[in-house]
């Protein structure tokens, strides 16, 4: 079985990746991928330099991520055209690297890390999605105490992403982390019993 993991912005999905995996889940990650498609001589990186300029390279020719980050935090369509670059490329890795673990491991549990499933129309690549919940102020609040960014910051980044009540209503298993560690742990041990996983 393959499952979409996401959630909204610091709703804690890093953790319900490793409590999956500690359990013998194999982890396909998204924002590892993005890392590596954006890495000298990958395309995705050529496409960027070309879309947003020199400017956004390193003198190494590496990605300046705070620079272009500058830029496409702070307009919509910034942003977009970052994702029609990077969003193709990380797609297909994470699709390759899913299928050899199903062939090399029919029995196991893969989850695939999207923070932006829903908004990229990923949902029919899974047999569900696991919604990683919190309420949106708590979001904000660990946002802000994380990144250390400021509630106007915190609260735009969380703006840019689709609704986490409208996330919740759409998952096939929802996972409330807004208590206490031992609470997101029997959430997912009910999870796993429900799926009679290994």
């Amino acid at each position: 079985m393959k499952i979409g993991l996401t959630g909204g912005i610091a709703s804690g999905k890093s953790t319900i990746a490793n409590m999956l995996v500690e359990r013998g889940a194999l982890l396909v990650d998204a924002d590892q991928v993005a890392r590596e498609v954006v890495l000298p001589g990958e395309s995705a990186l050529e496409a960027i330099a070309s879309a947003f300029g020199q400017a956004v390279l390193e003198t190494d020719g590496s990605l300046n991520r705070k620079k272009l980050g500058d830029i496409v935090f702070r307009d919509k369509a910034s942003l977009k055209a970052l994702e029609a670059i990077t969003h193709p490329a990380i797609r297909e890795r994470m699709q390759d690297r899913i299928h050899t673990f199903e062939e090399q491991y029919p029995d196991r549990l893969v989850v695939a890390d999207v923070p932006l499933l829903y908004e990229t129309n990923q949902k029919h690549l899974y047999d569900g999605v696991m919604v990683v919940y919190v309420p949106s102020e708590v979001q904000i609040t660990r946002l802000m105490e994380r990144n250390a960014v400021t509630e106007e910051e915190a609260r735009r980044r969380v703006l840019l992403q689709m609704d986490i009540e409208q996330k919740r209503d759409l998952a096939e298993w929802v996972i409330d982390n807004s208590g206490t560690i031992e609470e997101t742990e029997r959430q997912i041990n009910d999870f796993w019993k429900s799926q009679s996983l290994p």
